[in-house]
């Protein structure tokens, strides 16, 4: 099996960073896309920031500008580094991967337990 463990989360001001990452552990064959979703209160989740495989990178419209997604494939790591934080991102954030656990098995979305980031003043 393959678990996600995340990082980083916690409370901000306004205008502060904070810096997400999430690494894979347990049986993995290839990691496709990676990627961060965030879940506000009442609200459906959503996708932050995912990068593929070839390293490009989509965002949110909401985030453009002042997120960024990378990975570290030697180390299943993917990171989210969150800048110039608004009241409006307090999220629970999850990690996802895509990933195929032996040659012989469909890739398969794994997700994160989730990391709070609250941005109050």
């Amino acid at each position: 099996q393959v678990q996600l463990a995340e990082s980083g989360g916690g409370l901000v001001q306004p205008g502060g960073s904070l810096r997400l990452s999430c690494t894979a552990s347990g049986i993995i064959f290839s990691i496709y896309t990676m990627g961060w979703y965030r879940q506000a209160p009442g609200k459906q989740r959503e996708l932050v920031a995912a990068v593929p495989s070839d390293g490009s990178t989509n965002y949110a419209d909401s985030v453009k500008g002042r997120f960024t997604i990378s990975r570290d494939n030697a180390k299943n790591t993917v990171f989210l580094q969150m800048n110039s934080l608004k009241p409006g991102d307090t999220a629970v954030y999850y990690c996802n991967a895509v990933v195929r656990s032996r040659w012989s098995d469909a890739p398969r979305p794994t997700w994160g337990q989730g990391t709070q980031v609250t941005v109050s003043s």
